[in-house]
């Protein structure tokens, strides 16, 4: 019957971009069990419900696989953060509002979050390379941000805006750790008036 898996192993033909989807999502489940170096790519197309060869027709190895799923969630928590960034022209709203993106990415979707910061891939020249790149692009627009409001010269809103992104990044990992025992609003409102706190007492050029 067309859609069901055929002798509960193969599904069938599907479009090209569902067929990936199913693929990176079956790839993130075995990657986040077993790690990358245990993860196989036998057990990701069994996860899959696919022969080996359609898994090879997609992504040519397991690297590539694994850099496509972390360009997918990269991608993803990158506009949610800008988009929070930009939601308002209000700089304490702002810092809520990208705190809370933060937060809220990592509750919707925990195992994105550990595959993309606690991979045992995370050395890997490629995988440092696209971190390197989110978190330049993540910090960057809220240095310009920093940078209007408070007329700091560049190198020191840059400074800032690195040390605000870390902030979220750190923090947000922390509070998966806590199992659910913090509420998210609570934890995301403690770290925003954390930050707006400091940030809002660098004070304009007169």
């Amino acid at each position: 019957m067309a859609g069901q898996p055929r002798n509960g192993q193969r599904s069938a033909r599907l479009p090209r971009d569902e067929r990936r989807a199913q693929l990176l999502a079956a790839a993130q489940e075995v990657f986040v069990a077993n790690g990358y170096h245990g993860a196989a790519m036998d057990e990701i197309a069994e996860t899959a419900h696919v022969s080996k060869p359609v898994l090879y027709q997609h992504f040519p190895s397991k690297r590539e696989l694994y850099l496509a799923l972390l360009d997918s969630h990269l991608s993803k928590l990158i506009e949610l953060l800008l988009g929070a960034l930009n939601s308002t022209s209000d700089n304490d709203h702002r810092v809520q509002a990208v705190m809370r993106a933060y937060f809220r990415f990592i509750a919707s979707d925990d195992q994105a979050h550990r595959l993309v910061f606690e991979s045992d891939l995370i050395n890997d020249p490629d995988v440092g390379a696209r971190l390197e790149s989110f978190n330049k692009t993540f910090a960057d627009a809220v240095a310009r941000v920093i940078a209007e409001d408070t007329k700091l010269p560049e190198l020191e809103a840059q400074l800032l805006g690195r040390g605000l992104a870390g902030m979220a990044q750190v923090s947000a990992r922390y509070w998966l750790e806590t199992d659910g025992n913090l509420d998210l609003d609570v934890a995301s409102d403690l770290i925003y008036r954390l930050a707006w706190r400091g940030i809002s007492r660098f004070p304009k050029e007169s």
